[in-house]
């Protein structure tokens, strides 16, 4: 049985992942200082997942007027991540999630148990979740969700 994705007000598990470049990201490192748009999403490159990415790259400088940084998480490795993000001139960081272990502690695993799930979190600078937002298809829904909620946050 798959968990179900985590709730509003829950505090979000902290995690450390490579990043695109093969460094190490922890979330706890953005404690106190920004609120965090967190999106999981199933596979680089593919055409979903494309416009989702693209989406948040032309909101991109409103998130981080915002106070936001914006970080997105798939099991791609980081050779992938560096070819999308150089493919789609992403401004993000993106993680790679190879063993699908913080997809399961978000609860953003499969849909039907087939396609990994595309589930957005908006994180506050206390690492208390103010969003959970979880759709396959709607890529740029994930988009205008975090932006509201992370203007609401200031």
């Amino acid at each position: 049985m798959s968990k179900d994705i985590l709730k509003v007000g829950e505090i979000a598990p902290d995690f450390s992942l490579k990043d695109q470049n093969g460094g190490d990201f922890k979330l706890s490192s953005f404690l106190g200082k920004k609120n965090i748009v967190l999106f999981f999403y199933p596979k680089d490159g593919t055409s979903v997942c494309t416009k989702e990415a693209c989406a948040f790259r032309d909101a991109y400088d409103v998130f981080i007027k915002s106070g936001a940084e914006i970080v997105g998480v798939s099991s791609d490795g980081f050779k992938a991540h560096k070819k999308f993000i150089a493919d789609h001139s992403l401004p993000f960081i993106l993680l790679s999630d190879e063993k699908n272990e913080v997809r399961k502690l978000y609860g953003a695993q499969t849909v039907f148990g087939l396609v990994p799930a595309r589930v957005t979190y908006v994180i506050d600078k206390e690492g208390v979740i103010k969003m959970a937002f979880s759709a396959i298809m709607e890529s740029k829904k994930h988009t205008d969700e975090a932006l509201r909620v992370i203007e609401t946050l200031g």
